[in-house]
């Protein structure tokens, strides 16, 4: 299991998650989305029309089949099990990620408060010798892995 940390500068988690979500998918993986309960209604709309040429398969967890989604939406899941990548927004937690490959911590650059809840996060996981990544955005948008 590998918690890679995505600290944003130039965008939003809205112009990032689609392409990391994209990634997912090709690689056959199914994904489960963890974000607060207001903001679900509006992600599920996006994530339908956030590009003209394309849309990703999704659900939510509080819909019919929920269990056959690519990737799915919640608010509430706690546990990984069945899905292979996790993606964790404005400070959501999975406490049994048992099943997952991957966790990716998404952190925006423009809060101080998520900064800071994010630093313990990779504190307490880093003393608890799981194997971490943290990529910082640039000015282009791109990535570069400090550590």
């Amino acid at each position: 299991m590998e918690y890679w940390f995505y600290h944003l500068e130039a965008s939003t988690i809205e112009g990032v998650l689609p392409g990391l979500l994209e990634k997912t998918l090709a690689k056959g993986w199914r994904a489960l989305v963890k974000m607060p309960e207001a903001k679900l209604p509006e992600m599920d709309a996006y994530l339908w029309t956030f590009r003209d040429d394309a849309f990703l398969p999704h659900g939510r967890d509080d819909e019919p089949r929920a269990d056959q989604q690519p990737i799915l939406l919640s608010a509430s899941a706690d546990s990984a099990k069945d899905f292979d990548a996790i993606f964790l927004l404005d400070g959501a937690d999975v406490s049994d990620m048992a099943d997952a490959s991957r966790a990716m911590v998404m952190i925006n650059g423009r809060s101080k408060d998520d900064i800071q809840r994010e630093r313990g996060r990779w504190k307490t996981l880093k003393e608890a010798g799981a194997t971490l990544a943290y990529y910082q955005q640039n000015d282009r948008g791109g990535w570069d892995k400090k550590a």
